[in-house]
Protein backbone atom coordinates (compact mmCIF):
# COMPACT_ATOMS: atom_id res chain seq x y z
CA UNK A 1 0.00 0.00 0.00
CA UNK A 2 1.49 3.29 -1.00
CA UNK A 3 0.67 6.25 0.97
CA UNK A 4 0.95 10.13 0.05
CA UNK A 5 1.28 11.74 3.22
CA UNK A 6 -1.24 15.05 1.68
CA UNK A 7 -2.52 14.33 4.63
CA UNK A 8 -0.52 16.45 7.61
CA UNK A 9 -1.13 19.50 6.19
CA UNK A 10 -4.72 19.23 7.04
CA UNK A 11 -4.89 16.66 9.77
CA UNK A 12 -5.21 19.36 12.45
CA UNK A 13 -8.29 20.82 10.91
CA UNK A 14 -9.66 17.51 10.46
CA UNK A 15 -9.21 16.92 14.19
CA UNK A 16 -10.78 20.27 14.84
CA UNK A 17 -14.42 19.97 13.38
CA UNK A 18 -17.19 19.51 15.45
CA UNK A 19 -17.80 16.24 17.01
CA UNK A 20 -21.29 14.71 18.03
CA UNK A 21 -23.13 15.42 14.56
CA UNK A 22 -22.48 15.11 10.94
CA UNK A 23 -21.09 17.57 9.14
CA UNK A 24 -22.38 19.97 7.13
CA UNK A 25 -20.94 22.43 3.98
CA UNK A 26 -20.25 25.00 6.12
CA UNK A 27 -17.85 22.80 7.99
CA UNK A 28 -16.18 21.34 5.15
CA UNK A 29 -16.59 23.84 2.11
CA UNK A 30 -14.41 26.57 3.77
CA UNK A 31 -11.40 28.65 3.23
CA UNK A 32 -9.76 26.15 5.32
CA UNK A 33 -10.12 23.16 2.98
CA UNK A 34 -10.48 25.00 -0.15
CA UNK A 35 -7.39 23.97 -2.21
CA UNK A 36 -8.11 25.52 -5.63
CA UNK A 37 -10.24 27.99 -7.52
CA UNK A 38 -10.60 28.55 -11.50
CA UNK A 39 -13.80 30.55 -12.62
CA UNK A 40 -16.75 28.89 -11.32
CA UNK A 41 -14.80 25.61 -10.06
CA UNK A 42 -13.32 24.90 -6.72
CA UNK A 43 -11.52 22.37 -5.59
CA UNK A 44 -11.83 20.78 -1.46
CA UNK A 45 -9.65 19.02 0.61
CA UNK A 46 -11.02 14.82 1.14
CA UNK A 47 -8.90 12.90 3.31
CA UNK A 48 -9.90 9.84 1.18
CA UNK A 49 -7.56 9.06 -2.14
CA UNK A 50 -4.47 9.02 -0.41
CA UNK A 51 -3.67 5.91 -0.21
CA UNK A 52 -2.77 3.16 -3.30
CA UNK A 53 -3.24 0.16 -3.66
CA UNK A 54 -0.84 -2.04 -5.47
CA UNK A 55 -2.42 -5.49 -5.25
CA UNK A 56 -5.61 -4.56 -6.84
CA UNK A 57 -7.34 -6.39 -9.32
CA UNK A 58 -10.07 -4.02 -9.53
CA UNK A 59 -9.97 -0.27 -10.46
CA UNK A 60 -13.21 1.96 -10.00
CA UNK A 61 -12.45 5.25 -11.68
CA UNK A 62 -15.51 7.76 -10.67
CA UNK A 63 -15.12 11.30 -12.34
CA UNK A 64 -14.89 13.05 -8.59
CA UNK A 65 -15.77 12.55 -4.90
CA UNK A 66 -19.35 13.86 -4.76
CA UNK A 67 -20.46 15.70 -1.67
CA UNK A 68 -21.70 12.60 -0.28
CA UNK A 69 -18.46 11.44 -0.37
CA UNK A 70 -16.92 14.39 0.93
CA UNK A 71 -18.53 14.35 3.96
CA UNK A 72 -18.28 10.62 4.76
CA UNK A 73 -14.98 10.49 3.98
CA UNK A 74 -14.12 13.81 6.80
CA UNK A 75 -16.96 11.86 8.96
CA UNK A 76 -14.45 8.83 8.97
CA UNK A 77 -11.32 10.51 9.40
CA UNK A 78 -12.49 12.47 12.15
CA UNK A 79 -13.61 9.58 14.31
CA UNK A 80 -10.57 7.59 13.47
CA UNK A 81 -8.07 10.52 14.85
CA UNK A 82 -9.91 10.67 18.11
CA UNK A 83 -9.24 6.90 18.25
CA UNK A 84 -5.91 7.95 18.11
CA UNK A 85 -4.77 5.96 14.64
CA UNK A 86 -2.04 6.62 12.83
CA UNK A 87 -2.43 8.50 9.74
CA UNK A 88 -2.37 6.11 7.53
CA UNK A 89 -5.27 4.00 8.90
CA UNK A 90 -7.40 7.06 9.48
CA UNK A 91 -6.99 7.64 5.39
CA UNK A 92 -7.72 3.98 4.73
CA UNK A 93 -10.87 4.28 7.26
CA UNK A 94 -11.88 7.30 5.10
CA UNK A 95 -11.75 6.09 1.91
CA UNK A 96 -13.38 2.23 2.67
CA UNK A 97 -15.83 4.50 4.06
CA UNK A 98 -16.51 6.77 1.42
CA UNK A 99 -15.84 4.65 -1.61
CA UNK A 100 -19.17 5.99 -3.70
CA UNK A 101 -21.17 6.13 -0.79
CA UNK A 102 -24.75 5.91 -0.76
CA UNK A 103 -27.12 4.50 -3.14
CA UNK A 104 -24.33 4.60 -5.91
CA UNK A 105 -22.65 1.95 -4.41
CA UNK A 106 -25.91 -0.71 -3.97
CA UNK A 107 -26.52 0.46 -7.99
CA UNK A 108 -22.59 -0.07 -9.12
CA UNK A 109 -22.76 -3.51 -7.01
CA UNK A 110 -26.02 -4.54 -8.57
CA UNK A 111 -24.48 -3.92 -12.18
CA UNK A 112 -20.86 -6.07 -11.57
CA UNK A 113 -22.84 -8.74 -9.73
CA UNK A 114 -25.02 -8.77 -13.31
CA UNK A 115 -21.90 -8.84 -15.44
CA UNK A 116 -20.83 -11.86 -13.46
CA UNK A 117 -17.43 -10.71 -12.06
CA UNK A 118 -17.97 -12.22 -8.36
CA UNK A 119 -17.12 -15.38 -10.08
CA UNK A 120 -14.54 -14.71 -12.21
CA UNK A 121 -12.57 -13.09 -8.71
CA UNK A 122 -14.17 -16.07 -6.61
CA UNK A 123 -15.95 -13.99 -4.20
CA UNK A 124 -19.70 -14.31 -2.97
CA UNK A 125 -20.63 -10.39 -4.55
CA UNK A 126 -19.37 -7.67 -5.60
CA UNK A 127 -20.38 -6.50 -1.91
CA UNK A 128 -17.23 -8.37 -0.99
CA UNK A 129 -15.13 -5.58 -2.10
CA UNK A 130 -16.25 -2.84 -0.14
CA UNK A 131 -15.95 -5.29 2.81
CA UNK A 132 -13.73 -8.62 3.47
CA UNK A 133 -11.95 -8.47 -0.36
CA UNK A 134 -11.19 -5.01 -0.24
CA UNK A 135 -7.73 -6.18 -0.88
CA UNK A 136 -9.08 -6.63 -4.68
CA UNK A 137 -10.41 -3.25 -5.38
CA UNK A 138 -8.37 0.28 -5.36
CA UNK A 139 -11.36 3.07 -6.10
CA UNK A 140 -9.98 6.20 -7.34
CA UNK A 141 -11.98 9.71 -9.17
CA UNK A 142 -10.19 10.97 -12.15
CA UNK A 143 -9.74 14.31 -10.35
CA UNK A 144 -8.44 13.39 -6.96
CA UNK A 145 -9.81 15.92 -4.91
CA UNK A 146 -13.83 17.11 -4.51
CA UNK A 147 -14.71 19.60 -7.60
CA UNK A 148 -17.70 21.84 -7.53
CA UNK A 149 -19.08 23.78 -10.17
CA UNK A 150 -21.24 26.42 -9.01
CA UNK A 151 -21.47 24.99 -5.95
CA UNK A 152 -22.90 21.50 -7.16
CA UNK A 153 -20.90 18.84 -8.14
CA UNK A 154 -19.04 18.29 -10.94
CA UNK A 155 -19.97 16.35 -13.83
CA UNK A 156 -17.63 16.11 -16.35
CA UNK A 157 -19.46 18.27 -18.84
CA UNK A 158 -19.11 21.93 -18.09
CA UNK A 159 -16.38 22.60 -18.30
CA UNK A 160 -14.67 20.02 -20.03
CA UNK A 161 -11.58 18.38 -18.37
CA UNK A 162 -9.63 19.36 -21.78
CA UNK A 163 -10.56 22.67 -21.59
CA UNK A 164 -9.35 23.88 -17.84
CA UNK A 165 -5.62 23.62 -16.80
CA UNK A 166 -7.00 22.96 -13.62
CA UNK A 167 -8.84 20.04 -14.57
CA UNK A 168 -6.69 18.68 -16.97
CA UNK A 169 -3.59 18.83 -14.14
CA UNK A 170 -5.84 16.58 -12.19
CA UNK A 171 -6.54 14.15 -13.97
CA UNK A 172 -3.04 13.89 -15.78
CA UNK A 173 -1.75 13.06 -12.17
CA UNK A 174 -4.07 10.32 -11.60
CA UNK A 175 -3.19 8.95 -14.68
CA UNK A 176 0.45 8.27 -13.49
CA UNK A 177 -1.52 6.58 -10.52
CA UNK A 178 -3.30 4.61 -13.15
CA UNK A 179 -0.08 3.36 -15.08
CA UNK A 180 1.08 1.71 -11.70
CA UNK A 181 -1.74 -0.41 -11.50
CA UNK A 182 -1.45 -1.60 -15.42
CA UNK A 183 -2.32 -5.27 -14.77
CA UNK A 184 -5.72 -4.32 -12.87
CA UNK A 185 -9.02 -3.67 -14.80
CA UNK A 186 -10.51 -0.45 -15.39
CA UNK A 187 -13.94 0.26 -14.53
CA UNK A 188 -14.60 3.87 -15.92
CA UNK A 189 -18.03 4.63 -14.54
CA UNK A 190 -19.82 6.87 -16.80
CA UNK A 191 -19.09 8.27 -20.42
CA UNK A 192 -17.32 11.50 -19.21
CA UNK A 193 -14.61 9.52 -17.24
CA UNK A 194 -14.56 6.93 -20.05
CA UNK A 195 -13.81 9.87 -22.86
CA UNK A 196 -10.66 11.08 -20.88
CA UNK A 197 -9.54 6.82 -20.49
CA UNK A 198 -9.63 6.83 -24.38
CA UNK A 199 -7.87 9.58 -24.81
CA UNK A 200 -5.56 8.21 -22.17
CA UNK A 201 -5.68 4.69 -24.21
CA UNK A 202 -4.58 6.54 -27.68
CA UNK A 203 -1.55 8.33 -25.77
CA UNK A 204 -0.23 4.84 -24.61
CA UNK A 205 -0.85 5.42 -21.09
CA UNK A 206 -2.82 2.57 -20.25
CA UNK A 207 -3.89 -0.78 -21.99
CA UNK A 208 -7.26 -0.47 -24.12
CA UNK A 209 -8.04 -3.96 -23.64
CA UNK A 210 -7.47 -3.58 -19.62
CA UNK A 211 -10.94 -1.05 -19.76
CA UNK A 212 -14.36 -2.18 -19.04
CA UNK A 213 -16.15 -0.01 -21.74
CA UNK A 214 -19.27 1.11 -21.56
CA UNK A 215 -20.01 1.07 -17.77
CA UNK A 216 -23.07 3.38 -16.86
CA UNK A 217 -22.55 5.97 -14.54
CA UNK A 218 -24.04 4.16 -11.27
CA UNK A 219 -25.72 7.01 -10.35
CA UNK A 220 -29.44 7.98 -9.40
CA UNK A 221 -29.71 11.03 -10.84
CA UNK A 222 -28.17 8.89 -14.32
CA UNK A 223 -32.00 8.07 -15.19
CA UNK A 224 -30.28 6.34 -18.22
CA UNK A 225 -28.09 3.79 -16.61
CA UNK A 226 -31.14 1.03 -17.09
CA UNK A 227 -30.69 1.41 -21.04
CA UNK A 228 -27.08 2.29 -21.31
CA UNK A 229 -26.08 -1.02 -19.30
CA UNK A 230 -28.52 -2.86 -21.42
CA UNK A 231 -27.37 -2.03 -24.73
CA UNK A 232 -23.70 -3.11 -23.70
CA UNK A 233 -23.98 -5.57 -21.01
CA UNK A 234 -22.97 -8.04 -23.97
CA UNK A 235 -19.90 -6.41 -25.02
CA UNK A 236 -18.84 -5.42 -21.28
CA UNK A 237 -19.67 -9.75 -20.62
CA UNK A 238 -16.84 -10.46 -23.46
CA UNK A 239 -14.43 -7.82 -21.94
CA UNK A 240 -14.26 -9.29 -18.81
CA UNK A 241 -14.23 -12.71 -20.18
CA UNK A 242 -11.27 -11.66 -22.56
CA UNK A 243 -9.35 -10.23 -19.32
CA UNK A 244 -9.77 -13.08 -16.91
CA UNK A 245 -9.91 -15.89 -19.48
CA UNK A 246 -7.63 -14.65 -22.24
CA UNK A 247 -8.61 -13.56 -26.10
CA UNK A 248 -9.78 -17.39 -27.11
CA UNK A 249 -12.90 -17.10 -24.30
CA UNK A 250 -13.76 -13.38 -25.35
CA UNK A 251 -14.48 -14.39 -28.46
CA UNK A 252 -17.08 -16.67 -27.49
Amino acid sequence: MKFAPFFQHYKQAIGSLPSGRSLGKEDLLTDVFLMATEGQLEMFYAPHNECLNRSARIVIIGITPGWTQMKTAFQAARTALAEGLPDEEVCRRAKQAAGFAGSMRSHLQDMLDRLGLPEYLQISSSSALFGESRHLLHTISLLRYPVFAEKRNYTGAHPDIWSSPLLRQQALSVCEELKELREALMIPLGRAVERVLRRFAEQGRIREEHVLWGFPHPSGANGHRHRQFAENEVPMRRRLSFFFEGPEAGMT
